[in-house]
């Protein structure tokens, strides 16, 4: 998740280094430089190719987490990362921007798929009543690697003209840390019982991750939940798509996803120079101006991590989406009126009302709506959607920030408090709720209340016998082919 902050706000340091590198390159090859247009373009190519990347890896998760799992999809794509710093690392060597722009593609493949399957482990591996305290884990970090990237990128460190390869390529480094402590964890105890049978692996997993409590109720939970299903099988995304009795939670993901991507937070992000720099700011304060808002990023995001099993997911979605959206219209009204300070300070209102709710509750409750058959294709869907939100901002922002002026973060605006509306009348709260008791919650509005009912009067068949303080299935209640040998 670090790795997906880092390579959110690295580009923004070094942007003049790398448009004076293309533009030298451009004349070397052809005697002629880009003029102002042509720059911007190939500048917006490799801060948006980023997304595009994100998003072909999140096409990939539902056949990479049911063919591997897990953490076994997390150890494999570890390659990526290794292959993105050297084309970056090395593109000034070869003098080829193209290698730059197929590093930040690669590095949006490992990002499209470790973004929705860490949330997706952290959902699985916790307890529910931990389950939305370690879901915004990720986003902490998420905001921890922006400001990494932002204390690094300062002129002291390696904001320099020659260091803008090596910091571009820093990202192998705590990919060596996660390769050598990763493999050492256990699978995800759901994913080892519902989808692959295995009743004596999951009853292993769960004795590590659970050392001193007793893992029977858990067991019979997961259980109940399989027997609830219709099918053993992983549902395709089509097969999502078309499923009505998950039609509101597909809705749900579609909002909130879009919505946590178009309002504002990536422009904010990838232009914060230009947009201090607009808002009058000298040009040599601005790198400190922006480390300061990576650290109320992180602050932010540990206050959300923090009151969300005591709030629910719900107030941190309205609430936050809510502050973003009056802080949009604040930069408007700023910029119109020659108002540098209020533009500052509602650039940190955005950032700060993003990272305390919608940075990490989307890809929480992505995990939270669907049940184990139906979870990969959710984050396939809701995966796709974030980036290619994320593309669009990236690539359309600095066109629509010359057509449209100070009026362009109106947009967002409207963007904010509709995914507001949505939440506060759609959305119900997930708080301290199993699986099966959230896809209950949306039985009745999907006009699947019959079904639901009697799926799960079939689920209470299971029976679990105490071993040792650990729960065990009562392998005379299971079929014969659930159990792995």
């Amino acid at each position: 998740s670090m790795l997906y902050g880092y390579n959110l706000a690295v580009v923004n340091s070094p942007a003049e280094y790398i448009k004076a590198f293309y533009n030298q390159t451009m004349v070397a090859r052809t005697g002629t430089g880009l003029d102002d247009k042509k720059l911007t373009l190939f500048y917006s190519v490799t801060v948006s190719v980023f997304a595009i990347g994100g998003m072909a890896g999140s096409l990939m998760v539902g056949i990479l987490v049911t063919r591997f799992g897990r953490k076994g999809t997390l150890v494999r794509i570890t390659c990526l990362v290794f292959i993105a710093g050297a084309f970056m690392g090395f593109s000034r060597t070869f003098g080829s921007p193209e290698m730059i722009i197929v590093g930040r593609f690669i590095t949006g493949v490992h990002s499209g798929i470790s973004l929705s399957v860490v949330p997706m482990y952290l959902g699985e591996i916790a307890p529910k009543n931990l389950r939305g305290f370690l879901g915004l884990v990720p986003s902490i970090f998420i905001c921890l690697g922006v400001f990494i990237a932002q204390i690094l990128g300062l002129h002291e460190l390696l904001g320099k003209e020659e260091h803008w390869p090596l910091f571009l390529s820093l990202v192998v480094i705590p990919t060596m840390f996660q390769l050598m402590l990763l493999p050492w964890f256990p699978e995800s105890p759901r994913y080892l019982l519902i989808e692959k049978r295995n009743v004596h692996a999951t009853i292993t997993a769960l004795k590590w991750y659970r050392s001193k409590v007793n893992i029977q109720a858990e067991i019979e939970e997961m259980q109940e939940e399989q027997r609830s299903m219709s099918s053993d099988q992983t549902v395709s995304v089509i097969g999502l798509l078309k499923d009505r009795s998950v039609r509101w939670q597909v809705i749900t993901i579609v909002v909130v996803n879009i919505g946590m991507q178009l309002s504002g937070i990536d422009a904010i992000w990838f232009y914060t120079n230009t947009i201090f720099e607009n808002a009058g700011i000298p040009v040599p304060q601005i790198q400190y101006t922006t480390v300061g808002t990576g650290a109320i990023e992180v602050i932010a995001g540990c206050v959300g991590c923090f009151t969300i099993e005591r709030l629910g997911r719900r107030p941190l979605m309205i609430g936050g989406f809510t502050f973003m959206g009056i802080c949009c219209a604040g930069i408007t009204l700023s910029l119109m009126f020659q108002s540098h300070y209020i533009s500052v300070a509602c650039v940190v209102g955005i950032i700060a009302g993003f990272c305390i709710g919608p940075a990490g509750v989307p890809f929480l409750i992505t995990a939270e709506l669907f049940k184990q058959s139906h979870r990969p294709a959710a984050y396939t869907v809701a995966g796709c959607l974030n980036w290619l939100s994320n593309f669009t901002i990236g690539f359309v922002f600095p066109f629509l920030q010359m057509s449209a002026g100070a009026y362009c973060y109106l947009v967002f605006f409207g963007v904010c408090m509709a995914v507001a509306v949505y939440v506060f009348f759609i959305v119900p709260e997930t708080k301290n709720k199993t699986f099966v008791e959230i896809s209950q919650m949306f039985a009745a509005r999907n006009g699947m209340l019959e079904e639901e009912s009697s799926e799960l009067g079939i689920a209470k068949n299971l029976k679990l016998a105490k071993t040792n303080g650990y729960g065990a299935v009562d392998l005379e209640c299971l079929p014969s082919s659930s159990v792995l040998i």
